[in-house]
């Protein structure tokens, strides 16, 4: 009978490794480390966006910057709508912080920090506030002999920069009405047109960069409660705005 022979091929190949191939390791290194990278970018970005803010915060702090309402959120008349929101400032805007500071140092060299309630910056010009107390006589627009510090100031400021002007006169609701001036609106009015009429007389400053305008009370800062409060809504403010801006 004969022999059946079966003849197996040898299996030449080597023995396969165990694990995963080389290439996928090295893919997987390079993948974790291009991870890393852009974690490490990202975690730069936002530290950097966070001193910045931090900076721009301390510097505000520290030369008394402080932020100026929308004319819409004024405080309205009935005790339902006092609350309103702040308006942070444009920090881009560097000229406007410089402003800010420039206005200050004029008042510290004009000894006129005493006569000035604050300087407010919005995303259009920086607004400057007084007491009326400090510059006008009681009930009239007669301007008082030290008005002049605050006065002499808005002309500096408007001759180092090319920013218009608006003079905003503003009442209490208890101003006590005359023959001259029967409302609050004819004071509030008579008394920005003064103050006006100073800066334009003694700057030299062309007029058509010059308005004035009277709010009487109809734009408090704090309810009108007491004699603190009203003291504080009876003022002046000198708005430096943009010549673009056609602001009130």
């Amino acid at each position: 009978m004969a022999k059946v022979v079966i003849v197996k091929p040898k299996n030449d190949k080597p023995p396969q490794e165990e694990g995963l191939p080389p290439w996928m390791a090295t893919f997987a290194d390079m993948v974790t480390l291009l991870l890393c990278f852009f974690v490490l970018m990202l975690s730069f970005a936002s530290n950097d966006v966070a001193k910045f803010k931090e900076l721009l915060g301390s510097l505000e702090d520290a030369f008394g910057v402080s932020v100026k309402r929308k004319e819409s959120d004024y405080l309205a008349l009935t005790p339902s709508k006092l609350k309103r929101d702040e308006v942070k400032m444009d920090s881009n805007d560097k000229r406007l912080l410089g402003l800010v500071l420039r206005i200050k140092a004029l008042l510290d060299e004009k000894e006129a920090n005493r006569m000035s309630t604050g300087v407010n910056a919005d995303k259009d010009g920086v607004v400057m506030k007084s007491d009326s107390a400090q510059l006008f006589l009681p009930g009239t627009s007669k301007l008082k002999p030290d008005a002049h510090k605050i006065l002499d100031t808005v002309i500096s400021v408007l001759k180092e920069h090319n920013y218009n002007l608006v003079v905003r006169g503003h009442t209490a609701d208890t101003e006590a009405p005359s023959k001259k001036f029967p409302t609050n609106w004819e004071l509030s009015s008579a008394r920005a047109a003064a103050a006006l009429e100073y800066i334009h007389q003694k700057g030299g400053i062309n007029s058509k960069r010059l308005k004035a305008v009277g709010y009487a009370d109809t734009r408090p800062l704090v309810k009108n409660d007491s004699k603190d409060n009203r003291d504080k809504n009876r003022r002046m403010e000198f708005y430096f705005h943009k010549p673009a801006k056609d602001s009130w």
